[in-house]
């Protein structure tokens, strides 16, 4: 088995699963902040399956550099990936761990090719979105002079960050909310970017297919016009060397004279 065929393997047969985790893993996320009332028992499992996922990730690079013979090629081309399973490491901060979950879901969500990009797109906003919405809250709701306590105000003040509309009316108040503030911000700039390009790509393709299908019709109309030219050209060069009948010889005129009568 080849180096491609079987990485390509690996990377079919553990797409589904590492896309179940990452949903697993935005439920584990998601329960302690929405309901901080639950108990010790709920939160330390929630922050198991948290590392859970991310060792799956890890260990999902792992073995996709394990199935390459020019590894330092492959570190090079996804460096992205490296810093998202280093950074936990380094500092094992909460946020760092969703941002580097977050990295490792979309780099191999991307790699799928049943994955169009649009649908990539609003997955990727709806990501931000809902893992923006509950990082700020887990951030800011305990702030002294914070003002997104809920999550509605957090997701309205996402929606209003990622579109960069900002009316002003949630903002966040510490470092590390203003940190994910501009995240978001460049985050959504980004994304559209991408769907303007989308859309303009959708557009000159539309475009230059109905430029093919016009050059398409005038090429045939000026191939059936030389046809028909040679066509009248071969008639007319057939007409012209055919003999012209002699007219019929009147009564008791010899064999060897004309109808004029000259021998």
């Amino acid at each position: 088995m080849s180096e491609e065929s079987a990485q390509a393997r690996w990377e079919r047969l553990s797409q589904r699963p590492l896309l179940a985790l990452a949903v697993l893993f935005a439920v584990a996320y998601a329960v302690p902040i929405v309901k901080p009332s639950a108990g010790a028992a709920v939160t330390r499992a929630c922050l198991v399956a948290e590392w859970v996922v991310w060792g799956a990730f890890a260990a999902d690079y792992v073995v996709r550099l394990s199935l390459t013979r020019q590894r330092l090629e492959f570190v090079r081309r996804h460096w992205l990936d490296l810093c998202a399973v280093v950074l936990p490491l380094l500092q094992p901060l909460r946020l760092l761990r969703v941002v580097s979950t977050l990295m490792l879901v979309g780099r191999r969500a991307r790699m799928a090719s049943q994955i169009r990009l649009t649908t990539y797109v609003v997955g990727s906003v709806v990501g931000l979105l809902m893992f923006g919405s509950l990082a700020v809250l887990s951030v800011e709701r305990e702030a002294p002079n914070g003002n997104i306590r809920t999550l509605g105000d957090a997701v309205w003040w996402s929606f209003t960050t990622m579109t960069t509309v900002g009316y002003g009316d949630h903002a966040p108040t510490t470092g590390l909310g203003r940190i994910l503030a501009v995240g978001l911000m460049l985050s959504g700039i980004a994304l559209l970017g991408v769907v303007t390009a989308n859309i303009a790509a959708w557009f000159i393709a539309r475009f230059e297919k109905d430029d093919a299908e016009e050059r398409r019709q005038t090429e045939a109309i000026a191939a059936l016009t030389e046809e028909v030219r040679a066509l009248r050209a071969e008639m007319a060069a057939l007409s012209g060397s055919a003999p012209v009948s002699a007219e019929p010889a009147a009564p008791g005129a010899g064999p060897g004279r004309s109808l004029s009568g000259t021998p």
